[in-house]
């Protein structure tokens, strides 16, 4: 207790400094002076109920301890038992959150159940609302970059905590969560409904489609969709120029304030190539055709095969004599090659079945599909293949990745076009053409694109958002 009190002291005397016998105070008590003084000279301070003399320091002292040792009890109670001072303060498993929110993003390789473990919850938990999710949609489907919100709850106000609800959004238009309930957990939809219109975009085009589709407005899945439209027609490694411009008529759904919230098919688009427009709408026919993109004057501008297979790439190899880049001497190149980042998904040229799809030499990594009319297409220096000998493909279907296998330099598709067994050059080949429209449906066709175009003329060129889907 006396050196609580002596401690007490010591803060009294550092909380509380004297002032210099020069300052005058409130707390200086006035002293008695006399015709030969100097000046106020001060006898005693008071403060916080401890008195000090001044004039005999240790008395003064004396004081101090004293008086510390009377208000140490109370130092001590202050010190030991807060809760007395504190009524209010409580047990820190009292301060936690009843929920916790978190976030979770599906990465390459993930699967739900390692993403729910991992975030806290029980595998049994986990299971069970995955079970219940599959009610309402296939978890395998997820795909990378999909964010899941998990929601945990606190257990009897202690400090576990166990999964409560998890909820994903699978599109712009459906909303999915699972509820923990007495029972176990339960699946619930929601699908939102937006309104439908369209929109239109233009532009010109200085260096690359790309980018002047970018500039525009136009998001990735539309640009995507309008490369491919036109990869039938058109060579963009060669046949762009600074000067050509475009224009896309596209579907595109909006919220209650008017926000693009996802963007949908191309109904027409346009490109001016040094003069010269090639325009297509998008036609179903009354008479139980495919629907399909056409041009004005009827013609389908499907072909059997895309002239290249692979988005986003520069030709880097054209067909016919070179020096060879690794054998360091002239030899026929049989096909054409794209450079392009190791990875890049590689399409199906066309619709058919796969021939052969393994290693083949120097062609490393080798797929040859089989088309109709004595076509066949062959895809070489894949990193990795994605389908199986005998396997029938669509066109446009991944059937594997750009890589560097074989005798390569680098990541680079090498594309072959045979026709009755002989490489031919993919970018001079006549493709056969779809479906020529005629007659009567030649003529609902025609009357359908004067009300497409007056559409068109009806609807001003907009800047869209490129984060709309």
């Amino acid at each position: 207790m006396a050196l609580l009190a002596l401690g007490c002291a010591g803060l009294a005397l550092l909380l509380h400094p004297i002032k210099p016998p020069e300052t005058q105070s409130s707390m200086m008590a006035p002293a008695n002076n006399t015709a030969n003084s100097a000046g106020p000279v001060l006898q005693s301070m008071s403060f916080q109920g401890i008195t000090l003399d001044m004039v005999a320091p240790a008395r003064a002292m004396e004081q101090v301890v004293h008086d510390a040792i009377r208000i140490a009890p109370a130092l001590e109670a202050f010190v030991t038992q807060p809760e007395t001072w504190w009524p209010q303060l409580r047990d820190e498993a009292e301060l936690l959150p009843s929920k916790v929110l978190k976030k979770v993003a599906v990465g390459p390789g993930d699967t739900l159940m390692q993403l729910l473990t991992e975030a806290g919850a029980e595998p049994a938990d986990s299971h069970q609302a995955i079970q219940a999710l599959g009610q309402k949609f296939n978890p395998r489907r997820l795909k990378i970059g999909q964010e899941i919100t998990l929601t945990f709850e606190r257990l009897d106000d202690g400090e576990d905590y166990r999964l409560f609800e998890m909820a994903l959004a699978p599109s712009v238009e459906r909303e999915l969560n699972v509820v923990r309930e007495d029972t176990g957990f339960r699946a619930n939809e929601t699908i939102r409904e937006f309104d439908l219109s369209h929109a239109r975009v233009a532009g010109d085009i200085t260096d690359s489609l790309y980018n002047a589709g970018i500039e525009a407005g136009l998001n990735s899945s539309l640009l995507a969709e309008f490369i491919k439209l036109f990869s039938y027609d058109v060579d963009f490694q060669r046949e762009i120029q600074p000067g050509d411009s475009f224009e896309v008529y596209f579907e595109r759904h909006v919220d209650d304030h008017g926000k693009t919230v996802k963007t949908g098919r191309i109904a027409a688009a346009s490109m001016t190539l040094s003069g010269r427009e090639l325009r297509y709408y998008y036609y179903r026919p009354h008479d139980g055709g495919d629907a399909d993109y056409f041009t004005p004057r009827g013609q389908s501008v499907k072909k059997a095969l895309l002239r290249t297979p692979i988005d986003g790439a520069r030709l880097t190899s054209g067909f016919g004599k070179r020096m060879h880049p690794i054998l360091g001497f002239s030899l026929m190149h049989k096909g054409v090659d794209f450079g392009a980042v190791s990875g890049t998904p590689i399409q199906a040229a066309g619709e058919g079945v796969v021939e052969m799809a393994g290693w083949n030499g120097g062609y490393g990594n080798y797929v040859r599909l089989r088309h109709g009319n004595g076509y066949a297409t062959a895809y070489a220096h894949m990193t990795r293949m994605s389908v199986k000998p005998g396997q029938r493909v669509r066109q446009g279907q991944i059937i594997g990745t750009v890589g560097s296998t074989g005798r390569s330099t680098g990541p680079h598709l090498h594309y072959e076009v045979l026709l009755q067994g002989k490489q031919v050059n993919p970018m001079n080949v006549r493709f056969p053409s779809g479906r020529k429209l005629d007659g009567a449906e030649y003529e609902r066709f025609r009357r359908y694109v004067e009300q497409v175009e007056r559409e068109i003329r009806g609807t001003p060129v907009m800047a869209l958002l490129s984060g709309a889907n």
